[in-house]
């Protein structure tokens, strides 16, 4: 059991050895305190107890009391926490979705193991090395445990495919899994491209400067970089990609904290579109890196951002290893944007309040009004041009475009937290999914020649009151357009490619079709950076 104190104890002295105000801590009523204590409990204690999970209770209680980002991370959860940032796994290479009680295959990963030895969207996975794999016993996890594994490991699978009677056994050797940061790179009209980015990643630099090239290759001038619901990633990784945005030596973000000095990051001479009109769409679901990103474009008068006010995430965090593998994520210091916005929203009132942030702009009206939203005079500042941009909670975005809530309902939130949209679409692939690959070869030819009828949305109402959903044709009808858009977007996703499903529904998107109109009024575009 000393062990635990031992641990508790160096804990505690790297938290103050890291620190510059050591010198002004008493060890009497800091680190000897807290060691005595834990002695005390583990050799006088009353009855037995787990003294690690004491003290890994005792750090996560502890950063509660300090800001909602700081956060422990215990030795096992560590490599699985980083995979999203570090850009890999290891295991079969497939995406999956657990369907009435079978694992059915959504895609293979193209080029990894399972497209390798011929998995194909739709096939059923119905054993793993020999063991049933269907059932309610059925999770995410079950699956992930069983197909994941190290590199070069092998693993038997046994497929149903229709058309098929008997099972097909393939063996798989797992091997490294790339995890891809960017969603979508598509053209949206002969000039202007688009591009989404789902988190800043190792690799998406180089995932951004391929897209960015691709679509120059088809003629694109513009660009709309899409970075709603972005939560963020790597500091380095927004930096490199502002770069490609910027001219040499402009100030891209600057951190500091009480123990940290400031530190200035700034771009280079490189950069793959330093001219070209850019819009950024961003959401209360942008955060972190994405602010950083947006916040330098919006400062330096660089391009225009449509959308909603930002998450309000400027907290930096410094991971710190501790003895067992475990780390802490400490916050270290403040983000600014090179105007001198902190973009840091309050949490004086704790975690709790702080998380509830987006039903409270809810509840307000700021996501359907930007009247409702009100700043301080001291949380203004002036861009280089002039323009008046805000801190103290988010980026706010140059043109406001509120939540659509005639189109996302409490019907359609129902429609797609009840899985009812997905099982349509798995249900109607499982029939049609051959025909309509033969009939359209291509996403192109599918994305205009392909649509749903009108006995084929009469089946997914159907559907959706077999679920105790009880939706009449009136309440469905003013948004019947957009579900059917959404299962032909759901479709594309399946059969072709996962940035399908954002090309697909582009032209009825409010922020992407205002973004369009932006860009192709030079008189507005040229206004709203300079105003």
């Amino acid at each position: 059991m000393q062990r635990y104190i031992i641990v508790i104890i160096l804990f505690t002295q790297s938290l103050v050895g890291f620190s510059q105000s050591y010198n002004k801590l008493n060890p009497d009523e800091t680190v000897k305190k807290i060691s005595t204590l834990l002695y005390l409990i583990n050799n006088y204690y009353v009855d037995t107890l787990n003294m690690s999970k004491v003290t890994e209770d005792a750090i996560q209680m502890t950063l509660k009391e300090l800001d909602p980002h700081s956060a422990y991370i215990s030795s096992k959860d560590v490599k699985k926490a980083n995979e999203g940032l570090e850009g890999s796994f290891e295991g079969v290479g497939l995406t999956f979705q657990i369907f009435k009680d079978t694992i059915l295959v959504v895609s293979p990963i193209p080029g990894g193991p399972s497209d390798k030895v011929g998995i194909m969207a739709g096939d059923k996975i119905i054993t793993v090395d020999g063991e049933d794999a269907y059932g309610k016993s059925i999770t995410n996890k079950w699956v992930m445990d069983h197909l994941r594994g190290k590199k070069d490991s092998k693993v038997v699978v046994g497929i149903f495919r229709r058309g098929n009677s008997e099972l097909i056994d393939f063996e798989i050797t797992r091997d490294k899994i790339p995890i891809n940061s960017l969603d979508a790179a598509f053209m949206l009209d002969k000039t202007t491209g688009y591009i989404k980015l789902n988190r800043f990643a190792k690799q998406s630099l180089d995932e951004f400067t391929k897209a960015v090239n691709d679509l120059k290759s088809q003629g694109m001038k513009d660009l709309v970089f899409d970075l709603r619901g972005n939560t963020g990633g790597y500091l380095g990784t927004a930096l490199s990609i502002t770069d490609e945005f910027l001219g040499d030596g402009n100030l891209v973000v600057y951190t500091e904290g009480v123990n940290q000095p400031r530190q200035e990051l700034k771009s280079t001479s490189k950069g793959d579109f330093e001219n070209g009109k850019l819009v950024v769409l961003i959401n209360e679901g942008s955060a972190s890196a994405s602010e950083i990103v947006s916040g330098a474009v919006q400062d330096w008068d660089r391009g225009v951002i449509v959308g909603r006010r930002s998450f309000g995430k400027g907290l930096v965090q410094r991971p710190f290893p501790l003895p067992d593998g475990s780390i802490v994520r400490l916050t270290v210091a403040r983000y600014y944007t090179p105007s001198g916005r902190c973009i840091q929203k309050p949490y004086e009132d704790g975690s709790e309040e702080y998380y509830k942030d987006f039903y409270n702009r809810m509840k307000q009206g700021e996501v359907y009004h930007a009247d409702s939203i009100r700043f301080p005079d001291s949380l203004k500042y002036q861009t280089k041009a002039g323009r008046t941009v805000y801190g103290g909670g988010g980026v706010m975005s140059d043109i406001f475009i509120p939540l659509d809530s005639a189109r996302y309902n409490d019907i359609y939130s129902s429609l797609v937290r009840k899985g009812i949209m997905n099982m349509y679409v798995n249900n109607y692939l499982d029939k049609y999914r051959i025909n309509i690959k033969n009939k359209f070869p291509t996403f192109k030819d599918y994305d205009e020649e392909f649509f749903l009828t009108e006995i084929d949305f009469d089946v997914f109402v159907s559907d959706a009151n077999d679920k105790d959903m009880e939706i009449s044709e009136e309440s469905i009808a003013s948004n019947k357009k957009f579900i059917m858009l959404q299962l032909k977007a759901l479709m594309a996703r399946n059969i072709y490619d996962v940035g399908d499903y954002f090309e697909v529904i582009s032209p009825e998107d409010a922020e992407i079709q205002m973004a369009i109109q932006i860009i192709h009024d030079k008189k507005e575009y040229k206004r709203l950076i300079s105003r």
